[in-house]
């Protein structure tokens, strides 16, 4: 049996060095990591680690929502673990080491895993509801001026308002006729093309 550790933060920003730290003490000898959003399950390091999976071994979590952030795209993932003949572990979550009874331990914390599932869901929605009511308030009020851009000029991270402006100035330039592709600018920018294609997009639609 491997222990098999599955850690995930959404930005690259953000650090993973709590999680690592945490699943190591569990136990992990394997470890899959990814900075990419849980929006959905199409992320490669989850899809590599079901793939790594083998007959009885344990999948490490630091909590249920670094799998996933609905309940559709959890159930799913579990699923896919269950059909390795693999376990999950989710360590934020009460332990049933102490029952002895394999079936009866997997059916107990397969019921509080699904009564999690619920309430992260309802939760999800709720906040949901009361982003929308805020909205709707801030834009009777003439308050709400939409979402503030990752990369744009009013971006609250002082670095990515100037890759922004460095992006538009390299844009702008080759635009003129300089010889500069947009894989070159983003190359030179330390960002992703997909990154450039939304300032440019952003860009054009400020002009």
């Amino acid at each position: 049996m491997t222990k098999i550790g599955y850690a995930r933060v959404s930005t690259r920003e953000q650090n993973l060095a709590r999680q690592i730290e945490q699943l190591q003490a569990a136990g992990v000898t394997k470890l899959f990591q990814e900075k990419l959003s849980g929006k959905n399950a199409a992320r490669p390091q989850l899809q590599a680690m079901l793939n790594y999976l083998r007959d009885d071994d344990e999948v490490i979590v630091l909590s249920l929502d670094r799998l996933g952030r609905n309940s559709s795209d959890l159930t799913e993932i579990m699923e896919a673990i269950r059909h390795k003949g693999a376990t999950l572990n989710v360590l934020n979550l009460p332990s049933f080491n102490s029952i002895e009874d394999t079936n009866l331990r997997n059916l107990i914390t397969n019921i509080i895993i699904e009564l999690y599932k619920y309430m992260a869901q309802e939760e999800r929605e709720t906040i949901k509801v009361r982003q929308r009511q805020g909205i709707e308030i801030a834009k009777r009020q003439g308050k709400y001026h939409g979402k503030v851009r990752e990369y744009g000029p009013h971006s609250p991270n002082r670095q990515k308002r100037y890759i922004y402006k460095e992006a538009c100035r390299l844009l702008t330039r080759r635009e003129q006729g300089e010889e500069l592709t947009k894989r070159q600018i983003a190359r030179m920018l330390g960002i992703a093309p997909v990154t450039l294609y939304r300032i440019e997009k952003y860009r054009a639609e400020e002009s």
